[in-house]
Formats: structure tokens, C-alpha cells, sequence
């Protein structure tokens, strides 16, 4: 009988002043917040996107000005600020490209577990870091 009487764990909702800071946050939960700031990141600086693919297929005056861009500047923005954002771009792509296959993965194979959560979610985070590392590198010219 005292085994029923046992007091079951209480849950609280945080609050956002003074828990927030010490609250650690585990990573489907990174994932998750990632995943939007990444769409919003692409919806963001979709007119950047448009004017790299209209700038580099136009003609070749404007690809010549496209290469330009990276590398000299345009106008008052720096070379390497352009790159900057590019590889925010490509950050934002791939995170959220990769953690769109992981939640379609976890829907088509019912695959809900909080071990499974945590350790797509390394993969996820594990995988769009280390491809952007590795395109960012190229695009700064380090190899």
C-alpha cells in the first residue's frame, strides 16, 4: 500500500526571467528551434537568393559581376560579408533540409521515442554543422 501512496514527480512550467538561463534545453529541442530559425533565416534573405540565381545566369556580364560581388564587395558591403551571409544560407538549407528528413523519417516509420529524439537530433545537429564547416571552407577559399 505504500508503494501507491508514493508522491509521483510534480512538473512546473518555467518561468522565463529567472529559469530560462539555467533551463538545459535537450537537442530534439535545439532541432526544433533551429528548424524555424532556419526557415525563417531562408524566408528572410529570399530576395538574396533570387538575385544570386538571376545574377548568375543572366548573361556573362552578370556573372562576371556575381563573381565580383564575392570577391571585391558591392558597393559599401564587403566581400566577405556577402560570403557571410551565403554561408547563413547554406547553414539555414541544410539544417533545415536534414531536420525535415528526420521528422518525415520519425512520421513514415512511427520511429517516437525519446531515445530515437535525442539521437537523430545529434545526427541532425552533428550533420548540418559539419557540411556547412566543410562548403564554408570552400567558399572562403581554404581549399
Amino acid at each position: 500500500m505504500t508503494e501507491l501512496a508514493k508522491k509521483r514527480p510534480e512538473f512546473k512550467n518555467i518561468h522565463a526571467i529567472k529559469d530560462l538561463t539555467t533551463y538545459r534545453l535537450p537537442p530534439a529541442g535545439w532541432v526544433s528551434i533551429l528548424h524555424r530559425a532556419s526557415g525563417l533565416v531562408m524566408f528572410l534573405l529570399l530576395p538574396f537568393i533570387i538575385w544570386l540565381f538571376d545574377t548568375s545566369v543572366s548573361s556573362e556580364y552578370s556573372y562576371a559581376a556575381f563573381t565580383g560581388a564575392f570577391s571585391q564587395g558591392l558597393g559599401f558591403v564587403p566581400g566577405w560579408f556577402i560570403k557571410l551571409v551565403a554561408l547563413a544560407l547554406i547553414w539555414a538549407y541544410l539544417h533545415h533540409f536534414i531536420a525535415g528528413v528526420r521528422h518525415l523519417w520519425m512520421d513514415v516509420a512511427h520511429a517516437v521515442s525519446k531515445e530515437f529524439g535525442r539521437s537523430s537530433a545529434i545526427v541532425t545537429l552533428v550533420l548540418s554543422i559539419g557540411l556547412t564547416l566543410v562548403l564554408g571552407a570552400k567558399l572562403f577559399g581554404l581549399y
